[in-house]
Order: structure tokens, then sequence, then C-alpha cells
């Protein structure tokens, strides 16, 4: 944890009486919008590009993302006095493509999809022998998104619980063996959209464990297959994974927005929404939820507030 402490914010846990009486429990939200980079991506980059060898540093990382991953990877390497190369999407906003580039990384945009440029990336990375930092299908990278659980621990002992959104699984396969290994009671809910929801399909064996398409507006957790590293270890030590709609999660984000004046991105409110469409059944008195990410497109939000404003806990917004 300490040798990516120089790299990463501490960042803090809030609470809220409103939600509190809202859902009938007290409430600590780890605030990684909050991060550099505006996002926990940073922590698993960061962890992997410090382990690399003299020799591995020297030929420079590599990496495929439309978002949160490529600017996490971007600033690490940079900070370390490393090359890195991140190959984004055509389509990928500009705001995203500029502060990356900002970052210090070398950007190629190519493909129509994350996944031709996620092939164009490991065809380069071959080509040039360099070194590739997988967004979550990766030891190092798992154990720095771990970071978060040791942290939130140490802020708020008492936690019974922690909401976790999921995408390919690496924030929660880091998150449930740090949590389990300091207090192997605590309880690890994955949340996941309903619209890309493969690792809650293989979980409880209910459907697709690979999905051709995925439609969500938590593109950063819009994954169509669990990773191979990941999910076993969600096997082991995740305890239930529930789903959301778009609704739900819009709901969270205007939510959060008007009450708590904090901007999160789809993927960041996913947990929260968690909380929200399915508080009634957990059995939490401590609960902790995960703000992954804040890195929100301004743009949608009229798009936000409409799916909100179709939800069923409107009046709660």
């Amino acid at each position: 944890m300490q040798q990516i402490m120089d790299v990463v914010h501490r960042t803090p846990v809030h609470s809220s009486t409103s939600i509190n009486k809202l859902t009938g429990k007290n409430v600590y939200f780890k605030m990684e919008n909050q991060q550099k980079t505006g996002a926990f991506k940073l922590r698993g980059a960061s962890n992997k590009i410090a382990q690399l060898t003299d020799s591995e540093a020297r030929r420079g990382v590599i990496a495929a993302s439309a978002g949160n991953h490529a600017q996490g990877v971007a600033f690490a390497a940079t900070k370390l006095g490393i090359n890195s190369k991140i190959f984004m999407p055509e389509k990928t906003p500009n705001a995203k493509v500029q502060a990356t580039k900002g970052y210090g990384a070398q950007i190629v945009l190519t493909g129509e999809s994350f996944q031709e440029a996620y092939e164009a990336a490991m065809e380069t990375q071959q080509k040039e022998d360099l070194v590739f930092v997988h967004p979550f299908d990766d030891p190092d990278v798992i154990a720095g998104q771990g970071t978060i659980a040791l942290e939130m621990l140490q802020q708020e002992p008492s936690l019974d619980t922690i909401m976790v959104p999921v995408g390919g699984g690496g924030l929660i396969s880091g998150i449930a063996i740090a949590a389990k290994h300091i207090n192997p009671k605590i309880r690890i809910i994955g949340v996941q959209a309903k619209g890309a929801s493969p690792a809650y399909n293989r979980f409880y064996r209910s459907g697709p464990s690979t999905v051709k398409t995925v439609s969500t507006i938590a593109d950063g957790i819009a994954v169509k297959k669990p990773g191979i590293q990941t999910f076993p270890l969600i096997q082991q030590y995740v305890d239930d994974i529930v789903t959301v709609s778009d609704e739900d999660i819009a709901l969270a984000m205007v939510y959060m927005l008007e009450r708590r004046k904090s901007l999160l991105e789809g993927a960041g409110a996913t947990a929260f929404a968690g909380l929200l469409a399915h508080g009634h059944r957990i059995p939490s008195k401590q609960c902790g939820v995960i703000v992954s990410g804040g890195n929100m497109d301004l743009s949608k939000m009229p798009m936000i507030q409409s799916l909100a404003q179709k939800n069923h806990l409107t009046c709660l917004a």
C-alpha cells in the first residue's frame, strides 16, 4: 500500500443524515470521485507500474481505454518517469483524450469501439515489446484497488457491509480480498447495471456469462464478460451481486448532485443505486458505498435527469 501512496490521494469518507434517514442505515461513501484523475483506476495502474523492473520501465507501458483507466495509466507512468502509449476509440470525447494527453501519454485514436482499440493495442504491444497494463484482469491491478478497502476500514472500522460497482471485477476483487482479510465477517455486495450484467449472470447461473452487447449509462462498467482472473475471486470472496436499471443509476446521480453537491459518473453512482433499490433487503446497519468515479460527460445531464424522473423513487431526488 505504501508504495502507491506517493501517487494517489487518501480519499475521504462522507456520511449524510438525509441518506441515513432515507435508507434506515448508517451509510458511508468512499469518495473515489475525489481521487487524482477523478476515479479509483489510478490505484491499480499505480500499483502495476510500481512493480515494473528497471528493464520493463525502460520499455514503457501500453493500455487501451476510453476513459478512467487511460488517465490513471498516463498519470502513474509520468509520475514514475515511464513512457506510456494509450489506444482510445476514435469516438472518445475530446475532453477525455485531452486529459489523458495532459497527463503525459502518447495517444493513438483507432477503431469504432473499445474492443477494436484493445486489439490494436495488443498488436502494438507485441511489435514494440511494451508492458501491457490491463484495466482489471491483473493481480497487481487488483491489489492496487484493494487499498480502497484498507483505507476505508481504517476510517470506519465499524462497517459490516461494502457495496461495490462491478464491471470486469478488478475493483470488487481487490476490495473483497482486503476487507475480508481485516474482517472475515464483513459482507461484500456487488452492483451491476442490468444492461451489462455478465458477472451477475455467471454468479447466479442465470444467463450468459459473456454478452454480445452492452447498453447502460454506466459506461465505466459496461463490460461484456468478467475477467479470467477476477471472477474466481468474486466467487470466493463476494457475498451477493444485485442489478440496477439505468433509471436507478440516474436517480442516484441526481440525488448525489442535488443533496450532496457531488457530481458522479454513471459507474460512480451504481453502488449507491444498488442501496436505494435493494436496501430494504440488505441486512446492514453500517454500510459502506464505493463512489468509484466522477468523470461525467456534462452533455448527458438532460438525459440523466429524464431517466431519473421515470424512476418510481423520483420523489426522493
